[in-house]
């Protein structure tokens, strides 16, 4: 279910209805997401993101945890909002985590001192990217996901058994899955005020 770059371009859009239904093999997945990573441009070709890919049961235990530290305090209908919501994120096929690796950063600054406080806005800009071109890429073989912006404490035992490693810094998480409802209608400024061309 391919499509050309631009289709897939208009077609990413946050969808929150979704279920487990296989749309693609795992292995068509890993293969996808392994071409997303590997082409994700970064400044100095520091290669400071890193993604973690959560799958069934593991995707639902992650939001399951994650809803377990937010729901406190909450009143009752945001309680049930947000219970809702983060089992819309569980329903679906897995979730894909965002990392930055604050070591790989740190050398950087280490190395260019003179420009050290650079690559803290260079890594949020490659984290930008990498995650634009995974979701686009999810949308590409026929997946909705939307981006999430949670920061559930991660146990050890979970970073050993999901190969999160010592100084990732997780930035953002995308659940996807079989799509089982449309796009919210949005408004969109008109473009040629948000493009400038001059000669």
């Amino acid at each position: 279910m391919t499509k050309n770059f631009y289709e897939a371009v208009e077609g990413r859009r946050s969808i929150y209805g979704l279920s487990d239904a296989y749309i693609i093999s795992d292995e068509r997945l890993q293969e996808v997401l392994h071409i997303a990573v590997k082409n994700a441009p970064t400044a100095f070709n520091s290669q400071t993101g890193r993604i973690v890919v959560l799958l069934e049961e593991q995707n639902k235990l992650f939001w399951e945890q994650a809803f377990d530290e937010i729901k406190e305090g909450l009143t009752e209908e945001r309680f049930q909002r947000n219970k809702k919501r983060f089992e819309g994120f569980a329903s679906g096929h897995g979730t894909i985590l965002f990392f930055e690796d604050q070591k790989v950063i740190e050398s950087f600054q280490n190395q260019f001192a003179d420009i050290a406080e650079q690559f803290t806005n260079w890594s949020q800009q490659g984290t930008g990217i990498l995650q634009y071109l995974v979701w686009t890429t999810l949308e590409n073989e026929g997946f909705g996901a939307s981006l999430q912006h949670y920061y559930p404490e991660i146990s050890a035992v979970q970073k050993q058994k999901w190969g999160i490693q010592s100084g990732w810094k997780l930035v953002a998480e995308l659940p996807f899955g079989s799509p089982t409802s449309l796009p919210k209608e949005k408004e969109i400024q008109p473009v040629e005020e948000r493009v400038i061309f001059t000669k």
